[in-house]
């Protein structure tokens, strides 16, 4: 079985609630998808200088959690960071699952208690929804090209 990184990902047997997207059968398979995506550009602009292949899930979180709910149904929550944002992930069911956990790298986030995230909030920033409407369209342009 393939090992990942991402925090959740041993229990992250969630089934999607769409078919919308051919192949996103589980968050692994989210994962192995949004790797070959991800990329500068889809980065929030406060972090992209930060951004390489290394380091692919750095400033991916919201639109990342947000497509996952898309997907997979549940909850989008935040863990409040330093200087005031927060990192979002996914709650479906019992099953709680961080696709872009890995940027911290040994940090130890609290996945408990954490406030529910909208994403009429996240939204409201155009870039924000413009990157999440771009990771959207190029994952089914993947999907389906099968």
């Amino acid at each position: 079985m393939k090992q990942y990184r991402f925090y959740g990902w041993e229990q992250a047997v969630v089934p999607p609630v769409t078919d919308e997207y051919p192949g996103i059968v589980t968050p692994q398979a989210l994962y192995d998808a949004l790797s070959e995506i991800w990329c500068a550009e889809t980065c929030a602009p406060r972090l992209r200088a930060g951004w390489t292949p290394q380091n692919k899930t750095l400033g991916q979180c919201s639109i990342t959690a947000f497509l996952a709910q898309d997907i997979f149904g549940g909850t989008v929550y935040g863990i409040l960071r330093p200087g005031g944002n927060y990192h979002c992930y996914n709650v479906t069911g019992d099953c709680v699952f961080d696709l872009t956990s890995e940027q911290f790298g040994d940090e130890r986030l609290c996945y408990t208690d954490n406030p529910v995230q909208l994403r009429e909030v996240h939204f409201a920033k155009e870039e924000k929804r413009l990157r999440y409407e771009f990771l959207r369209a190029e994952l089914k342009r993947r999907c389906t090209k099968v």
